[in-house]
C-alpha cells in the first residue's frame, strides 16, 4: 500500500505566516503599553516609543517598556527551548516544564539564594542554566533505561516525576526560611513584571548565544527527525547534534527563567502550532516559534493585567490556564495521529 506523504507547505505560505506574526508582535506591543492600572491612547504608546515622556501617559507607557521588551524575550527563548527539545528527543511533549527543566532552574536558584546569599544577576543566570542542565540530563538519563531506550512515553513520565520531586525539595529548602520565602514565592510564580534594564542588558549575550547555537543547528535538528541511523547516513554527527542542540535550549531556558521565573506551557503548545502552518523544517520553525512565543507572553501579559484592574495576574498563572486545554488537545491529535 503506496505511503501518503503530506503536501510540503509552499514557501509563499511560510513567508506570509512570518510576516503575519510580525504584524502580531507589533500589535502586542502596542496593547503591552496601552493597557494597564491606566489606559494609555494609541498616540502616546507610539510617542513613548520615540522616547517621549512629556505627559502623564506617555511616561506610564515608556515604564512599561522594560516589561515590553522582557516579554519578547521570555516568550522567544522559551518557544524555541521547547521546540529543540522537542526536536532532540523526538519527542512532541517534550517542554521545559514538562521535563522538570524549570524546576531543576528554580531549585538551583533557590539553593544559591538559601545557603549562599546569590544576588549578583549574573550569578543567578549561571545557577539557573547549570540547575536547568542537570535536570535535563537526568530526565534523558532516567527515560533512556530500559528497553527501548528514550522512549516519548518514559521521556514525559521521567519528567514529570522529576518536576515533582523538585518541586517537594524547593517546599523543603523554603518553607524554615521565611524571609527566602517571601523575596522568592513572586518569582516563583512567573511574571515579567520586575523587568530592569540592567538585568536585560547582562542577560542578552547569554540569550543571543542561545538563539544562535539553536538556529544554527536547525539542519541538524532536521535530520534528526529522520531518525538516527538516517541521520548518520546523511553525514550527521548525532551525538554533537545533540549536545548543541540541547546546550542551546538549556541556556535559553535557564536565562529566561532566571529573569522571569517559571513559566510553563509556551515551549509545548507554540512549536505544535507553528509546525501545522509552516511545517517540520526547524530552519521555518526557529524564527518563526520566536516569534509567536513572544506574541503569546505578551498577550498574556496584558490579558493577566485587564481582567483584575487595578490588579494584575501574573503571566505565569495565565499561562497554564491557556496551555492546558491546548495540551490536552496537542495529546488527544497525537493519539489519533498514531493509531
Amino acid at each position: 500500500m503506496a505511503t501518503v506523504v503530506p503536501p510540503r507547505p509552499r514557501a509563499g505560505r511560510r513567508v506570509g505566516f512570518i510576516f503575519i506574526l510580525f504584524l502580531l508582535l507589533g500589535l502586542a506591543c502596542i496593547a503591552s503599553l496601552m493597557f494597564g492600572v491606566r489606559s494609555i491612547s494609541v498616540t502616546d504608546a507610539f510617542q513613548s516609543l520615540l522616547g517621549a515622556t512629556s505627559t502623564t501617559e506617555q511616561a506610564a507607557a515608556a515604564k512599561r517598556l522594560p516589561r515590553t521588551v522582557l516579554g519578547i524575550v521570555i516568550g522567544a527563548a522559551l518557544a524555541v527551548s521547547g521546540m529543540t527539545m522537542q526536536a532532540v528527543t523526538r519527542n512532541p511533549l517534550a517542554d521545559p516544564g514538562i521535563f522538570g527543566v524549570l524546576t531543576g532552574a528554580s531549585l538551583a536558584v533557590v539553593i544559591g539564594i538559601a545557603f549562599f546569599g546569590l544576588g549578583n544577576p549574573v550569578a543567578t543566570m549561571i545557577v539557573a542554566v547549570i540547575g536547568s542542565a542537570a535536570a535535563a540530563v537526568f530526565v534523558y538519563t532516567v527515560g533512556s533505561l530500559g528497553r527501548g531506550g528514550a522512549t516519548p512515553l518514559k521521556l514525559a513520565l521521567a519528567g514529570a516525576a522529576t518536576s515533582a520531586a523538585l518541586s517537594a525539595l524547593v517546599s523543603a529548602v523554603l518553607l524554615p526560611r521565611v524571609q527566602v520565602m517571601d523575596s522568592f514565592r513572586f518569582w516563583q510564580i512567573g511574571g515579567i513584571g520586575g523587568a530592569e534594564w540592567d538585568r536585560m542588558t547582562m542577560a542578552a549575550p547569554f540569550l543571543i548565544l542561545g538563539f544562535l547555537i539553536c538556529w544554527l543547528s536547525a539542519a541538524g535538528m532536521n535530520a534528526l527527525a529522520l531518525g538516527d541511523e538516517v541521520a548518520t547516513g546523511l553525514g550527521v554527527n548525532v551525538l554533537r547534534t545533540r549536545l548543541v542542540s540541547s546546550a542551546g535550549a538549556v541556556l535559553l531556558c535557564g536565562v529566561a527563567t532566571a529573569l522571569a521565573g517559571p513559566i510553563a506551557f509556551v515551549g509545548l503548545i507554540i512549536p505544535h502550532l507553528c509546525r501545522l502552518i509552516v511545517g517540520t523544517d526547524h530552519r521555518w520553525l526557529v524564527p518563526a516559534s520566536a516569534l509567536s512565543g513572544a506574541v503569546l507572553i505578551l498577550l498574556a501579559d496584558t490579558l493577566g493585567r485587564v481582567i483584575t484592574r487595578p490588579s494584575e495576574v501574573a503571566v505565569g498563572i495565565i499561562m497554564p490556564l491557556i496551555g492546558a486545554p491546548l495540551f490536552i488537545w496537542i495529546v488527544r491529535r497525537q493519539k489519533v495521529r498514531d493509531l
